[in-house]
């Protein structure tokens, strides 16, 4: 029969690794929280640098009605979204009306020459550079969160835990197609 200290070891070693792992989840689901979080933020600085955008080329390009409704709709869904999922959406829908504003933009060399109209740009090019890391962090993020309760040991402890897969942020697949250019 084995000695008292050793049973008591193996015990303490068990319930070690048992906290160890457990520990290991919550980090990295608090990680995935927290890089979700960090998109949220971007997402909001940029919704809310869109009023400023759409008043400086609203001067130049006011028979432009309809985009300027469309980056309406997407930053009121924006504000209105509720979850990951609705947000990721609208910050799509919001990306599609930015690209067709800036399109516009191309079309009115005033307003490309305007300082405020550059500013602006250049502003909204900076946060769409942080939403791209953004996105890049939080994929990494939910990435190691999957591995872990996806592999052994945590498979194991993600069940009881009621942990289950997080989602990847993904492109939607109109923005994936390479934009056609011609001269």
């Amino acid at each position: 029969m084995l000695p008292l200290f050793i049973i008591l070891g193996i015990g303490v070693g068990i319930v070690l690794v048992l906290i160890s792992v457990y520990n290991k989840i919550i980090r990295l689901e608090n990680r995935v929280d927290n890089a979700w979080g960090q998109i949220d933020v971007q997402l909001k600085k940029r919704n809310d640098l869109i009023p400023n955008l759409v008043e400086t080329v609203k001067g130049y390009a006011s028979h432009e009605k309809g985009i300027f409704e469309d980056l309406a709709k997407s930053r009121q869904a924006m504000m209105n979204a509720k979850g990951k999922e609705e947000s990721v959406g609208a910050a799509n829908m919001m990306q599609g009306a930015l690209g067709r504003l800036f399109a516009i933009a191309e079309n009115y060399p005033d307003l490309k020459a305007s300082e405020n109209f550059s500013v602006l740009q250049e502003e909204l090019s900076s946060i769409e550079n942080k939403i791209a890391y953004s996105r890049q962090f939080y994929n990494d993020a939910v990435l190691q969160y999957n591995n872990a309760i996806e592999t052994f040991p945590g498979a194991a402890f993600a069940g009881p835990m009621n942990k289950k897969e997080q989602v990847y942020l993904e492109i939607p697949e109109t923005e994936r197609q390479a934009p056609k250019v011609s001269f």
